[in-house]
């Protein structure tokens, strides 16, 4: 039922542009017989968390991403929880149990390393005694949301259809609310309710729209897509340590390349990497946008290989460039080294960016490590290849020279040769190796530092020496 569509281009569907509006939403009950869910496909600690909350008598489902997942034919990743049932209600159930949250309150069943989340059902903003529990922004942005309500209400509460669709464990049922399975079947992602106001509630979900589209496979809606492009500058309102964990599931999905030129699509990378996107241009041939495509073409392969992947060797390859291009702009205006100018504009790349996206401290050590290997690395006499070599970054640092040799060629490729090499070589080769680059650095000839004065002019010959 669910086919795999293997094209992708702009994905935007441009037929059907309606909207599922919240006061049009209806309810379709689909039996257990009739859909494809199976307890086997959910994990026993799901189970455990969905089995105790119905035998305390709240009600409880198994919604969004899993639900889709399921009957996608694909594992899900997480298993998320609705309930009547409060926060604190949970908690008095599961001692394993935290709450977490302060624009909306979740309680999280820790198993392990395995983690359940159970959100109460989410109301409507009213006026009154329950509007204490709400605060927007001027824009419309959410800021708080502890509003509990009905699983109706929650239901118009979801962003997507297709993350609307409710497995009840009760009698292992699906309710579907906003069309979510017609829109699974077309591979269409769709908003519930009106798009801008949705998207000013919480610009995120522009982000998520893409996401999802890239991940799924699956195309916008043209109603729910019109919109993003004219809001993207509300990201720039969402806290920044929001916009990490983001930014890692866009780029860190597997399939980082296309999300990236989505995004750029909808004006949306450009609100995260704005020092990036400085660089941008029309054919999207400048050097940063090499380096883009290089570095995540490798992320997507190491997510296939299911090889490690270090956010901040991303984010050093990504701010490259903007970094070379400050350095060389500032050198040449304050007459600073370029060794300095390299170090200050660093600081500056990196201070500029977490901004935007709060790339925690311990990846940005890393990042000017990487950095600063890149400059250590032009510079192999004496010991300074073998010290260089022992660095505990020096693997990251070499993988992005290589990303640099590629997009730079010439010189930066033939350094890239040479540390390949020396990486290769036993310790007598590696010595064989210095002693070269010491020979030809001894023997090639200074450059004079005194600026050489007007040329002489010749002595005319006088007639008698003719």
């Amino acid at each position: 039922m669910f086919n795999r569509v293997t094209s992708f281009c702009r994905k935007v569907l441009n037929r059907d542009s309606k909207t599922r509006a919240i006061e049009d939403l209806k309810l379709e009950v689909i039996p257990r017989k009739a859909h494809g869910i199976s307890r086997k496909g959910i994990s026993e600690n799901a189970l455990k968390v969905l089995y105790r909350l119905h035998k305390a008598g709240f009600e409880a489902y198994l919604v969004g991403g899993g639900v889709r997942d399921l009957l996608l034919g694909r594992e899900p990743k997480d298993f998320d929880i609705a309930t009547d049932a409060t926060p604190d209600e949970v908690k008095k159930l599961f001692r394993n149990c935290r709450l977490i949250g302060r624009r909306f309150r979740l309680a999280h069943i820790l198993f392990g390393r395995d983690v359940i989340e159970v959100a109460t059902f989410r109301g409507h903003h009213g006026k009154g005694e329950k509007d204490k529990q709400t605060a927007r922004s001027e824009d419309g942005m959410l800021l708080r949301d502890n509003v509990y309500g009905t699983i109706d209400e929650d239901a118009q509460r979801r962003d997507f259809t297709v993350n609307g669709l409710y497995y009840n464990i009760a009698d292992f049922s699906i309710r579907d609310y906003a069309g979510g399975l017609d829109d699974l079947n077309n591979r269409v992602i769709r908003l519930i309710g009106d798009p801008e106001t949705r998207y000013r509630e919480d610009p995120v979900r522009m982000l998520r729209a893409v996401r999802f589209a890239v991940k799924l496979d699956m195309t916008i809606n043209s109603a729910t897509a019109a919109p993003i492009v004219e809001l993207a500058p509300l990201l720039q309102d969402i806290p920044a340590a929001r916009m990490f964990e983001e930014s890692l599931k866009l780029l860190q999905s597997g399939q980082g390349v296309a999300t990236y030129q989505m995004l750029r699509e909808y004006n949306l990378f450009q609100q995260l990497f704005p020092a990036v996107a400085a660089h941008f241009t029309e054919t999207q041939t400048s050097q940063t946008e090499q380096m883009l495509e290089q570095v995540l073409r490798s992320t997507d392969k190491r997510v296939v290989n299911e090889q490690r992947i270090n956010p901040a060797f991303l984010f050093a390859a990504m701010l490259w460039y903007p970094l070379v291009t400050r350095a060389e702009e500032m050198a040449f205006e304050s007459g600073l080294s370029y060794y300095d100018a390299f170090m200050v504009a660093a600081s500056d790349i990196v201070d500029e960016q977490v901004k935007t996206i709060a790339i925690p401290r311990r990846f940005t050590a890393m990042i000017r490590e990487v950095w600063q290997l890149q400059m250590r690395m032009t510079r192999r006499t004496g010991a300074r290849a073998f010290k260089t070599l022992d660095e505990k970054k020096f693997r990251a640092a070499f993988d992005l020279l290589e990303m640099r040799g590629a997009v730079e060629g010439e010189e930066t490729e033939a350094l890239c040769a040479w540390w390949r090499d020396f990486q290769r070589a036993d310790q007598s080769g590696r010595q064989k190796m210095v002693r070269a680059i010491n020979k030809a650095h001894n023997t090639r000839k200074p450059k004079s530092r005194r600026r050489k004065g007007p040329p002489r002019r010749r002595k005319p010959q006088s007639n008698s020496d003719a």
